[in-house]
This record gives C-alpha cells, sequence and structure tokens, in this order.
C-alpha cells in the first residue's frame, strides 16, 4: 500500500490556517482562503451554495453550531488539491460524525467544500438548527 499523497504546498499552508480557525472556532478571516466562485454543496440541500459571501456565511454559522468539534484524520488526493477530513461533533443532544471535503486551486483557495454526516438524526438536528440560524440571514441575502 502506497503512503498518503502529500497535499500542493499552498494547499497545505491553507489547510493549516482552516486547523487553526477551527481550533480557535474564530472563521473571521476565512474569505481570505475562499476563491470568488467557491461552492458549498450541503449534506441537506440538493443544490449547491454558490459564491464565496455563502460559503462564508454558511461556515461561520456551522461552526458555532457544532460542539465538541473533532478531526481524527486526513486523506489527501493524488493530484495534492483535495484533502478529506474526518470529524466527530456534537448538535445538541445528538452525537454525528461527517467528513468535509474540500477541493484548492493551485494557489490554495478553497474551490468547493463538501460536507457529508451520519447519522440521519444528527443531520436532521444539524439541519434543523442551521434553517433556524441561516433562515433570517438568507432571506436577507435574497
Amino acid at each position: 500500500m502506497d503512503a498518503t499523497p502529500a497535499l500542493h504546498p499552498a494547499a497545505q499552508a491553507s489547510l493549516q490556517r482552516w486547523h487553526q480557525m477551527v481550533e480557535a472556532v474564530d472563521l473571521s478571516t476565512l474569505h481570505e482562503l475562499l476563491e470568488p466562485g467557491a461552492v458549498f454543496r450541503s449534506p441537506m440541500a440538493f443544490k449547491p451554495y454558490q459564491g464565496a459571501p455563502m460559503v462564508n456565511l454558511i461556515l461561520n454559522t456551522v461552526i458555532k453550531v457544532f460542539e465538541d468539534f473533532v478531526y481524527h484524520r486526513q486523506l489527501a488526493s493524488a493530484d495534492g488539491l483535495s484533502v478529506v477530513l474526518e470529524f466527530s461533533a456534537r448538535v445538541g443532544e445528538r452525537e454525528l460524525k461527517g467528513i468535509d471535503m474540500i477541493r484548492f486551486d493551485e494557489q490554495g483557495l478553497i474551490r468547493e467544500f463538501e460536507v457529508m454526516i451520519r447519522p440521519m438524526s444528527g443531520l436532521q438536528a444539524l439541519g434543523e438548527e442551521m434553517g433556524r440560524r441561516l433562515a433570517p440571514l438568507l432571506a436577507a441575502a435574497r
């Protein structure tokens, strides 16, 4: 079995900044890591959310919803521009596990951010809380 591929240096630098922000529970500088056309793929929504402002809003909200958030494993793609991060967290009384799939561009900016979560009860709790917090913000953005 081959060793896990290394990330592209620019992607690695951005991922390190991402981990620092998550650890500090402060994504106030996340916008600096997002491509203008960044896309967020939610585990709750069929259509992706388009644009850095929307990705920034969603990730800055979810970081406040998750409790006891911890990353466990990291896997990189062969081209060094994608990473999968396994995590666990809680939303209220519901425990969940999930993965963040992040695709970077050659400059290390986040191009795509996709999330998958299980079990369904954890996903539902997350969806309800995110909907409650984001509904007024999304209505104002339209």
